[in-house]
This record gives structure tokens, C-alpha cells and sequence, in this order.
């Protein structure tokens, strides 16, 4: 079997569990289905009709009222779909103005926006599906128990329809959408590093790099979305080779641009450059399969929207800050990602980078501190949230870290605020300078 088939196969899944197919799609066949089955069993038991009482149905043998309703449940349900979700895109349109264009994603890959549209759809399918059976040639058949079953659908989207508006306006809060997108990222990066931190760990050793120097270029544009560890190791002793992948997961990578860099690259074939570069999933845009930092975008997207002067909302700047805070305090808690991969243990296959909890701070924090510097509820803020930080990890490092971001908090805004702005900001400055040398604790 093509080894490629799995990468393919879990990319597939990815794309479609996160837009309007599967779900949905998934519903309206299921539904569909049992539309067809209990008329096709009414009509061939017809006793399965007695299960409706007569003053539903006075005549079990006139179809003409059977045909109306399933009709009429049909033709209602497409009208409200067409009007909800005509409705629905207008809002998102608002909201990616309002706060980011990015977030259209969490809202295609919401299951109740999936399941509302496989309810509806499903709901319509099952009454066509019915539709059929009630005819009067050449002989007349009502099927009672399936006209039953669509009011009692019908009911249903009522009742789901009043849920899916409540839930709308909930999702289009910001406070909800930062929280969302914090929930996945945090998801992500309990997938990509598994273990607790340790920060006594030790460090491996230098690897020359000098030998690894026959570059694969990439044959596509794109973002790196996925990068498969496991079949880049495999391929890679396969092979007799060693591989260093040169961008990491979230980088843009052009056509022609090399993409590995390979020890004794002269040993691979055309098939075998091929599958190597299988093992690296490009996209026209970034997603949250292994991309921690797209998560922590997004939310300084809102943040940066937030505190410009024609919006002015500082209270959703704090918000955002708040959800960054949570996310590099998961961060921080775990071991990061192996860069070097080894097979067998004693030798150096494959090299990746990913991001570290420096370069994710500066992504989290300093487009925000450079556009807040005259704002001090979200300064003030940004500074507690590296407390909170500080105070949840031991590792002197980030730590260290930690102090410098903020004090270029505190300096920026020593440009454009006055003494008394700038006196509790260098108190949070120095509670997050003490933490340098003390245990984690609580501010």
C-alpha cells in the first residue's frame, strides 16, 4: 500500500470534518434513508399504520392528506434554510469585518451551525423521500406513520430552529469567539507536545549540519500545514539519508524554494524525492492541525482590531491578552517537540523545527504592546499576564523571557504616558523581575 495514502486519508478527514459536508451530509442521508424505509415498511405491512391514532388520521386511505403535509413540511423547511443561512453569512460577513477575517473558520467548523443544517436538509429529504408512496394509483395508499413522523420533525426544527438563533447570537460575541479559538489551540498543543515540562532537561547535543547540504525544493506553493514526523522518519532511514526540513509548521514556502536540506541527497530517486516531499502537507492557508502560533494570530487579530483608534474597545483588547495569557500557560507547561528524531536511537535522521516559547511570546505580545502603548487598561493587563505566567512555570528561561517582553512593555509606554500612568505598571514590572529568582508561586 502507498504510503502516501494515510497522509491523504487524514488530510481529507481534517478538511472535511471542519466544513458543510460530512455532518451534515451525513444527517440528510441518514434521514433521507429512513423516510424511504418506514414508507416502503408501511406498504408492505400494513399494520404499521394502526400505531397512529384516527383522529391524526380519520381515513388511513386517503393520500391526498398525507400528500399535502409532507408537501407543505418539504417546500416550509427549504424556505426557512434559504432565509436562515442567507441570514447567517450576512453575519458572518460582519463579524470577519468587525473582528477578523480568519475566524469564518471557527464558525464553518461550529457542529451546531452542521447539525442545524443536517436537521433542516434531512428533514426535507425524508418528507421527498415519503412523497412518493402517498398516490392514489392503482390503489390508494396513505402512509400514515411516515406523515407522522415529518410533523414530528417539523416540530423538531421549531424547536432546534429557536436553539440555533440563541446560539448565533452567543457565537457572535467576541468574548466567546476568543474563547473558542483559545480552546483549540490549547487543543493543538496538547497533541503536538504530550509530556509535562521539564526544566531540568537536559539539552542535546550540537548537530553538524555542514554535511546535510543538497537542498529539495518544493514543487508547490504554500503554507505548511502538517508535517507527517512518522513517515518523514521512516522514509528518511529508508532511504540511508538524513533530512532537515528548513521552515516549520505556519511558513510560507514559494515554488522553487528549497524546502529539506538532505545528507547524501545523491542517493535519492525522483520517486523518492517525491515521497519525501508527500510527507509535508501544503495549503493555501494555515490551519490548526499542528499550527500553535495560527491559533495565537487570530486572537491578536481581534486584539490589534480592537485597540485601534477607529474601534477604540479596550475591554476586548483585555479579553484577547487574557486568552493569550492561557494559551502560552498551556505552552509552557509542556515539554516542546522533539527536534531531532532519531532511527536507530544513535543516529540523527531527521531535523524540524518548531516553535519555541520565545518566538510564540513575541507572537502573542508585541504587535499588541506596539499598537497599546498609549492604551494602560490592556498595558496593564499584558503585564499581569506575564505575571500569571511567570508564576506558572519554573523555567528560568522563560522566565527571563517573560521579564524582557515586559519591559519593552514598560519602556514603550514611558514614551507617551505620564508618571502617575506609569507607576503601576512598573510595580507589575517589578513583582515579574522578583519571579526571576523565586519558585512559581501566586502574585
Amino acid at each position: 500500500m502507498d504510503k502516501s495514502v494515510p497522509a491523504l486519508l487524514r488530510q481529507a478527514m481534517y478538511n472535511l470534518r471542519g466544513g458543510f459536508l460530512i455532518r451534515p451530509l451525513t444527517i440528510t442521508l441518514i434521514l433521507g434513508f429512513a423516510g424511504a424505509f418506514l414508507s416502503w415498511l408501511e406498504e408492505t405491512a400494513p399494520a404499521v399504520s394502526d400505531i397512529v391514532p384516527r383522529a391524526l388520521f380519520p381515513s388511513h386511505s386517503d393520500p391526498q392528506v398525507a400528500q399535502a403535509i409532507l408537501g407543505d413540511i418539504a417546500a416550509s423547511i427549504m424556505t426557512v434554510v434559504s432565509i436562515v443561512f442567507a441570514i447567517l453569512l450576512m453575519t458572518l460577513t460582519l463579524a470577519s469585518m468587525q473582528f477578523s477575517p480568519r475566524i469564518i473558520v471557527s464558525f464553518v467548523q461550529d457542529r451546531v451551525t452542521q447539525w442545524t443544517l443536517g436537521i433542516f436538509l434531512g428533514t426535507f429529504s425524508y418528507c421527498m423521500a415519503a412523497l412518493p408512496t402517498a398516490r392514489s394509483l392503482p390503489r390508494p395508499f396513505a402512509p400514515v406513520a411516515t406523515t407522522s413522523g415529518a410533523m414530528l420533525l417539523a416540530l423538531t426544527c421549531v424547536g432546534w430552529l429557536l436553539f440555533f438563533i440563541h446560539h448565533i447570537s452567543q457565537s457572535i460575541s467576541v468574548s466567546h469567539i476568543v474563547d473558542r479559538i483559545a480552546a483549540e489551540t490549547e487543543s493543538v498543543i496538547d497533541g503536538m507536545m504530550p509530556w509535562p515540562h521539564a526544566s531540568g532537561r537536559v539539552e542535546a547535543g550540537a548537530v553538524d549540519f555542514s554535511a546535510w547540504d543538497m537542498p529539495l525544493a518544493s514543487e508547490t506553493s504554500g503554507y505548511i500545514r502538517y508535517i507527517d514526523t512518522g513517515k518523514l522518519l521512516s522514509l528518511a532511514s529508508a532511504f540511508h539519508v538524513k533530512v532537515r526540513v528548513l521552515r516549520r509548521v505556519g511558513h510560507f514556502i514559494p515554488e522553487g524554494a528549497p524546502l529539506f536540506l538532505v545528507y547524501k541527497g545523491d542517493r535519492l530517486t525522483p520517486e523518492n524525492r517525491a515521497e519525501l516531499m508527500g510527507a509535508v502537507d501544503l495549503g493555501p492557508s494555515r490551519t490548526l492541525q499542528q499550527d500553535v502560533e495560527f491559533g495565537v494570530l487570530q486572537i491578536v487579530d481581534i486584539g490589534l482590531k480592537a485597540i485601534s483608534p477607529a474601534v477604540n474597545d479596550p475591554s476586548t483588547g483585555v479579553t484577547c491578552v487574557d486568552q493569550l495569557s492561557r494559551i502560552l500557560i498551556r505552552f509552557a507547561s509542556r515539554e516542546p517537540a522533539p527536534t531531532l528524531l532519531y532511527d536507530p536511537p544513535s543516529v540523527v535522521r531527521v531535523s524540524i523545527a518548531w516553535i519555541h516559547f520565545d518566538q510564540l511570546l513575541v507572537s502573542a505580545f508585541e504587535q499588541i504592546r506596539l499598537y497599546s502603548s498609549t492604551d494602560l487598561a490592556v498595558s496593564l493587563r499584558m503585564l499581569r499576564a506575564l505575571g500569571d505566567i511567570a508564576a506558572s512555570t519554573q523555567d528560568p528561561a522563560y522566565r527571563r523571557s517573560l521579564y524582557r517582553q515586559g519591559k519593552r512593555i514598560v519602556e514603550g509606554c514611558a514614551e507617551k504616558l505620564g508618571p502617575m500612568e506609569l507607576e503601576p505598571m512598573r510595580a507589575r514590572l517589578a513583582v515579574l523581575e522578583q519571579l526571576n529568582d523565586q519558585p512559581a508561586g501566586v502574585l
